[in-house]
């Protein structure tokens, strides 16, 4: 009886450790800094608004382009992409259990398991944002994800 609780006990400590593939998914790191997003735009940009507000909302533009005395166009192009990699593997491969005095009583079943994920996202964003007289007077943007 002794015995059979600490196979149970062992087999219960080195299976505890093992992951699925969603759990590694669901662990790995986040890349969430300070991103450019659809929602940012929506949120934050507005008519009326000075280019230097503009820039403290968005930071510094990708392109600028001059329309005419007192027009700018400033166009902000982001491209992400995310990759991200997760592996474990574990198990028991073999188990030695004393019996009595003896060394070496019995070998127990070999078991062996891994798992991972990968994930691998791009994402873009293209805002356009026109200005006259130094403020905004109309803003576009396009997103994709793929």
């Amino acid at each position: 009886m002794r015995r059979s609780l600490l196979i149970v006990f062992i087999a219960v400590l080195a299976l505890g450790g093992c992951k699925t593939a969603a759990e590694h998914h669901d662990s790995l790191p986040s890349t969430k800094e300070k991103e450019m997003t659809v929602g940012t735009v929506q949120r934050e940009i507005r008519q009326g608004m000075t280019q230097t507000q503009v820039a403290e909302v968005m930071g510094s533009p990708n392109i600028v382009t001059s329309d005419g005395p007192g027009q700018e166009t400033w166009i902000y192009d982001k491209v992400s992409t995310d990759t991200a990699y997760s592996k474990s593997s574990g198990g028991v491969q073999s188990l030695f259990l004393a019996q009595g005095g003896d060394v070496g009583g019995g070998l127990a079943p070999s078991y062996k398991e891994s798992s991972g994920a990968a994930t691998r996202t791009q994402r873009t964003l293209t805002v356009i944002i026109k200005f006259e007289g130094g403020k905004v007077y109309d803003f576009s943007y396009h997103s994709s994800k793929f």
